[in-house]
């Protein structure tokens, strides 16, 4: 499942992509009011994280832009502004939610799982390639009936690779989106986080599922 966060703080934006990704979202950023509201319109998500105090295009407008292009992708307010009035309005304007900062992130994973269950999303809630089965929202991953104990860092890994499953992922893909932007992909930690992960998914099994294409990245697939 894909999420879009429109914020400027970039220390929230980074904390919400660490959890985000952790537990099994792919995350795109947009900085910038106008450039959320490009990607909001021209891309497909499952959820949108917005602000209300943006440069060059602030959130009421952008929700309200999100929604006269009838794009009906769940919106989550998360900003300072606590007041009723403002409340009321951003749930008005069409919001499906609207948390306050400083907010817990805890809370925040509780209302976007609670959004995602309520109607139709892009991708199913359960995950299948060959034998292997992940539950996006419940954090489970089974592999011909067993369970895998996969840590959050692995199961966000294993997240995105079953969610594009079939596309060959190249190094800098995985570690912008299951790390952080800044993250340097010349090192070995993409590898050693794959040979992790292929002890528990593949190894205790004869059919291999995570594929290494060399000078390119990694794909999971059933061959």
């Amino acid at each position: 499942m894909r999420i879009l966060i429109i914020e400027d703080e970039q220390k929230t934006v980074a904390y919400l992509r660490k959890g985000l990704a952790e537990s099994g979202f792919i995350v795109d950023i947009a900085y910038k009011g106008d450039e959320g509201l490009f990607l909001a319109t021209t891309r497909e998500y499952d959820l949108i994280i917005l602000d209300v105090m943006l440069p060059e295009q602030d959130g009421w407008s952008v929700i309200t832009m999100i929604r006269q292009n009838k794009i009906q992708t769940p919106v989550i307010f998360l900003t300072a502004r606590d007041a009723v009035h403002d409340r009321v309005k951003g749930l008005e304007l069409g919001a499906d939610d609207y948390l306050v900062k400083p907010f817990s992130f805890s809370e925040l994973l509780a209302r976007v799982r609670a959004i995602l269950r309520r109607g139709p999303t892009r991708q199913p809630e359960i995950l299948r390639i060959a034998d292997l089965e992940i539950n996006l929202l419940r954090h489970k991953a089974i592999r011909g009936g067993q369970h895998l104990d996969l840590t959050p860092k692995e199961f966000g890994l294993l997240s995105l690779m079953a969610q594009r499953a079939g596309e060959v992922l190249s190094r800098t893909l995985i570690a912008e989106q299951v790390w952080d932007m800044n993250f340097d992909s010349d090192t070995d930690v993409v590898d050693v986080a794959i040979r992790r992960l292929r002890r528990k998914v593949d190894d205790p099994f004869e059919k291999k599922l995570i594929h290494t294409i060399r000078g390119v990245g990694y794909v999971l697939e059933e061959r």
